[in-house]
């Protein structure tokens, strides 16, 4: 291990991961650590939606159109780390017909395709959807499986050079003219790094990480309950067309259904409340959807944490509003060589990390240009052998827990009977 490398990237989910890549096949001597294993954080706790960008047409249409771009991107590149369902908005008896057509018209506009469906129509596809169904539109959803989609790119990093450490936390940097000189890192690197560039893209945790070179992210992490039901071949991702509230997703997995999810605002983003509410509320409203769901067996049930930008959060209201990304450039705060990525969504991660990545090879007078958008991630026709790097990273998360063949998943997929939860 190199312990001069051009970028220290701190963070192992997608963003992380992706950004190795991108700087590795740059030509950059890159090293990734991460704390608690590949997609430990919120990349493998979410509730595994392909984002075509629908969910934030109306409100945020350069959000959804980078959600299509991307997505598009992703079926071209991931092969097995997706799975290709479709989607529907499915609008109630009650629901705003307004809001219905409101979030047609936008998808309309940023280049999503829909297609309107009557009731008989939706329940063509879905056979048990609800009675009060009045009207569905569809939209390209799909199901990705973060675990895989992480070592694909951590698998890709390396193999352009980068050198990836899955348990390794940042235990204190070191500041020296206006410059982070040293990161000491513990766990299984156990050493000091010293870097010429750091990258924090540690999600949720990105404020702590920053804290420790001075500097300010201020994050408002957000928890959300996923729970996954014995359900066999639901078709597409169901999404209600209504604003964004409690219970509004289930998405397919195989034999399992997984519905979701909530929103509370979290302090600390490894110590949060895990409340039944959630699981009940997230249960009775897909009910309304898909009626069959409500006396499903459970599964398994998970919460994740959102990594969401407190000063965006506050601007535009909170919830369901904007799920976008955030460069920031830690050089007007006087720390020259450091850049913080946040915010996003599991879909544009390829995206947030290019852009990092440019600004990083900005700094540091490397003139390459991106491809990671054309070129294939590595064992995506092999499941087999993903997996196993899966496993090799200590990867699991709970979100695909259910499809990855990892060997590791007893210990993650928190099981009902294992889940530690507060009434």
């Amino acid at each position: 291990m190199s312990t001069e490398p051009d970028v220290l990237v701190i963070g192992g989910g997608a963003t992380g991961t992706g950004t190795a890549r991108d700087l590795a096949m740059r030509g950059l001597d890159v090293t990734l650590v991460e704390r608690d294993g590949l997609s430990s954080g919120t990349s493998g706790r979410s509730h595994g939606l392909l984002h075509s960008g629908a969910r934030y047409a109306e409100s945020d249409p350069e959000g959804a159109a980078e959600c299509i771009e991307e997505s598009e991107i992703l079926r071209d590149i991931a092969g097995v780390c997706l799975e290709e369902t479709g989607g529907l908005f499915v609008s109630l008896a009650g629901d705003d017909a307004d809001y219905f057509e409101e979030k047609r018209e936008a998808c309309e506009s940023v280049g999503i395709p829909t297609e309107t469906l009557s009731a008989a129509e939706a329940r063509e596809l879905v056979p048990e959807l609800s009675d009060d169904v009045d009207q569905a539109f569809r939209v390209p959803d799909g199901v990705v499986y973060p675990s895989r989609l992480v070592a694909a790119n951590a698998l890709d990093a390396e193999a352009h050079g980068a050198t990836v450490h899955p348990n390794a936390p940042v235990e204190s940097m070191t500041v020296e003219d206006e410059a982070i000189t040293e990161v000491r890192v513990g766990g299984s690197v156990d050493d000091t790094i010293r870097p010429e560039y750091v990258i924090n893209a540690a999600g949720a945790w990105a404020g702590n990480v920053a804290a420790m070179a001075g500097l300010e992210v201020d994050m408002q992490p957000t928890r959300g309950v996923m729970v996954s039901l014995a359900y066999d071949d639901l078709g597409p991702v169901l999404n209600r067309c209504r604003d964004p509230d409690d219970g509004d997703i289930v998405v397919p997995h195989g034999e399992e259904a997984v519905v979701g999810t909530t929103s509370v605002p979290v302090n600390d983003p490894d110590d949060y409340e895990q409340a039944r509410w959630e699981v009940e509320t997230s249960i009775d409203e897909c009910a309304a959807m898909l009626p069959p769901v409500a006396d499903a067996p459970v599964v398994r049930e998970w919460w994740g944490v959102r990594p969401l930008y407190a000063p965006d959060e506050n601007e535009r209201g909170g919830r369901g509003i904007s799920r976008g990304f955030f460069r920031l450039d830690h050089a007007a705060d006087g720390v020259e060589n450091a850049v913080s990525v946040v915010g996003g969504k599991l879909t544009t991660y390829r995206m947030m990390a290019e852009s990092t990545a440019d600004l990083v090879c900005e700094r540091l007078g490397v003139d390459a240009a991106c491809r990671t958008a054309e070129e294939p991630l590595p064992a995506v026709d092999d499941p087999a052998r993903l997996d196993a790097a899966v496993d090799a990273y200590d990867g699991q998360g709970p979100t695909d827990a259910d499809v990855v063949d990892a060997g590791a998943s007893a210990d993650v997929a928190e099981t009902v009977d294992t889940a530690e939860t507060d009434d």
